[in-house]
């Protein structure tokens, strides 16, 4: 693989770069840059979302899994890795898996009718 300008300059620079790229719908180019800014800093939790992100756009569903679990392992309360993890989950075909995390992201974010608005729901309201 070679290197090309957008994989060049200071991490912020790549930063704002591939923030640009994810805007603008060039998931691949973004996630190249993505991948790069992860392995230099892997403590950190935006850069791993975005490329989780990009992952679940481009439909690379196992990576975007990957990431999102190593978020979570960092930062356990991360409500919008746990959606993103669900809806991966969804995506996937594992629906009982995602339940849960769907369930721990409603409440983290403050949404507690979580199952009253899911046509799939098994409690009072699915009647």
């Amino acid at each position: 693989m070679s290197d090309t300008y957008y994989e060049f300059g200071t991490a912020a620079d790549r930063w704002d770069r591939a923030q640009m790229f994810f805007e603008a719908k060039e998931y691949m180019t973004a996630a190249r840059i993505l991948e790069g800014l992860v392995e230099e800093v892997p403590e950190q939790v935006s850069p791993r979302l975005l490329l989780a992100r990009t992952y679940y756009h481009s439909a690379r569903l196992g990576k975007a899994e990957t990431e999102l679990r190593a978020v979570l392992e960092r930062d356990p309360v991360e409500h919008y890795a746990r959606l993103m993890l669900g809806r991966t989950l969804e995506r996937q075909g594992r629906s009982a898996e995602a339940a849960g995390h769907l369930r721990m992201a409603a409440a983290f974010s403050g949404d507690f009718d979580f199952d009253a608005g899911r046509k799939d729901s098994q409690g009072p309201a699915a009647g």
